[in-house]
């Protein structure tokens, strides 16, 4: 017979090794995403990092360093909506950051909203809000599962950035508007006004103009190309896009405001703006778990200007880790070590500067899309006698005209059979896809996959192309994104913090993958049309 006194030792006992063995979910989750951030610049710039930043969540959390995007077009849109919905485009409706509504007859864009109004600024600018992504997302699964107690923002200088990774549910999305305004707003799809902590901040963002040096001597910058090169855009009134770069001189003639985006003091400008939220909205301060989702636009920015060559590029992201390890910081002192998770990721890579390719011996090209359209609608004329059967473009897709088709008597599988064989033999397209080829086929090959995750049957075209590596749509300097390439699916990933294991992985991780592991370490539902799986070895439970 067991003694009261041994029964309480080991009820004791047995209560401090569940308390050893099952910790609490953290306090507050954030979500990092970092715009068109290859997965090479973690280990490229690192002779240059803080041991504080991008560092200590590498070598304290766990690293998975083979995570991809597994669907087409790699842009910012889908990118944010698949990070947190758990699943691709074919689900969650974001195909891309514009596309054509074929109900509609007309461009959409991805967070566009006619029916919600500005909060903090007049005009379309603030007319945003996430009706048009169809699913749930990890945010919205919280919110759900603490009877809305836990909170969620989201915040970004895009208002995509903020706005789809926050969900349906969030509490406030925050975007940056440049021009003469220079200030965070929202829609009333979250809020009628701004509270005085947003407008308070707003009154100092004139602090963040100022003049561009490099953090350290240009000539440590060994891991990135010639800061005077061909390869540039830079600034209007700069006669080359060379250091330093003095913003507060160079702002009338761009933009005013949007000169900070594509520089570093956006992303500080941000880093405020998130400690700033964190203190005012009291995030992680109870037992209900919160979300706050960051989005650094810059790099975005920065990438398209400069390319991913750049010493710009470079000098962007050494200041990045400095902002990573002030909010790392900052957590630590005011919400616990213990008490807080993060992950970071990517919406996208980026291609190298073509033209750089080229001069370096690399296959590499420019397309030029509008010629394409002429040549399509001159082919269709002459083949079916009227060109009217080509609704659109968006994205590489086209679009029929289906009323056209009927009162022609003319079968969509002809169509897109034409069209399929005359864009094989077009100079620069790698590949096409009709729309039969998707819906019918189960083919298991990575490109087909690629394809069918970013198709919706309702948003998508009737026939989608492919060009080839290296080959994109745009200017002869700076760099984008959008292909099946690695340099734009593959994506850094690192879970820091309460619960989770430190190590690092080569296994085969996807970006969908992200929100059923939170979900997983949250003890929650994960969104509604997840078709990720939960990355096991990365949660300690």
């Amino acid at each position: 017979m067991i003694k009261p006194l041994s029964l309480l030792l080991i009820i004791f006992i047995s209560s401090f090794l569940n308390a050893q063995t099952s910790p609490e979910n953290p306090r507050l989750v954030i979500g990092i995403v970092v715009d068109q951030m290859r997965y090479e610049y973690l280990h490229r710039f690192e002779n240059h990092y803080s041991d504080n930043g991008f560092k200590r969540l590498i070598e304290d959390g766990f690293f998975a360093k083979n995570t991809h995007f597994s669907y087409i077009p790699t842009y910012t849109g889908p990118g944010h909506a698949s990070v947190y919905t758990g699943t691709t485009p074919a689900n969650h409706g974001i195909i891309s950051n514009n596309w054509y509504d074929k109900f509609k007859n007309q461009s959409v864009y991805c967070v566009q909203d006619n029916k919600v109004n500005a909060v903090g600024v007049d005009g379309k600018t603030g007319q945003m809000s996430p009706h048009r992504m169809l699913t749930t997302s990890i945010a919205d699964q919280n919110r759900l599962h603490t009877q809305f107690r836990g909170k969620t923002f989201g915040i970004s200088i895009k208002d995509r950035g903020a706005i789809l990774p926050a969900g349906h549910t969030a509490n406030a999305a925050y975007w940056f508007v440049g021009g003469d305004e220079g200030k965070f707003i929202t829609s009333d799809f979250y809020l009628d006004e701004l509270p005085k902590w947003v407008t308070k901040f707003n009154r100092k963002t004139k602090q963040y103009f100022k003049t561009w040096e490099t953090l350290y001597p240009i000539e440590e910058y060994r891991e990135s190309g010639d800061d005077l090169n061909d390869y540039e855009f830079g600034f209007k009134g700069q006669s080359t896009a060379t250091f330093p770069y003095n913003l507060k001189k160079l702002k009338s003639e761009n933009g005013n405001y949007d000169i900070l985006k594509p520089t570093p003091f956006a992303n500080t400008m941000l880093t405020d703006f998130a400690v700033t939220l964190i203190e005012n909205e009291e995030l992680g301060q109870d037992g209900n778990a919160d979300f706050l989702t960051i989005s650094y636009s810059s790099t975005d920015y920065a990438g398209h200007n400069f390319g991913v060559n750049a010493k710009e590029l470079q000098d962007m992201y050494i200041r990045l880790d400095q902002n990573i390890a002030d909010l790392l910081n900052f957590l630590d002192q005011n919400i616990g070590k213990d008490n807080y998770t993060i992950f970071l990721t990517s919406d996208h890579g980026a291609v190298h500067v073509p033209n750089y390719l080229k001069d370096k011996n690399i296959p590499a090209g420019y397309f030029n899309t509008d010629k394409l359209k002429k040549a399509i609608m001159d082919f269709v004329e002459v083949q079916f006698e009227s060109s009217k059967l080509i609704e659109g473009f968006s994205s590489q897709n086209i679009f029929f005209d289906y009323a056209e088709l009927e009162k022609l008597d003319v079968e969509a599988d002809d169509l897109q059979e034409a069209l399929y064989y005359y864009l094989l033999q077009y100079d620069k397209i790698d590949r096409v896809y009709t729309r039969d080829m998707i819906e019918n086929s189960n083919s298991s090959t990575a490109f087909s996959r690629h394809i069918a995750n970013g198709f919706h049957p309702k948003r998508s075209g009737d026939v989608i192309y492919v060009l080839e590596p290296s080959v994109i749509s745009y200017p002869p300097k700076g760099s984008t994104h959008g292909s099946y390439m690695t340099y734009d699916t593959q994506a850094p990933l690192i879970f820091y913090g309460q619960g989770i294991n430190q190590g690092q992985s080569y296994k085969a991780y996807f970006i969908k993958d992200i929100a059923p592991t939170l979900a997983a370490l949250l003890d929650i539902a994960q969104p509604n049309g997840t078709t990720g799986k939960v990355i096991g070895e990365a949660l300690k439970n």
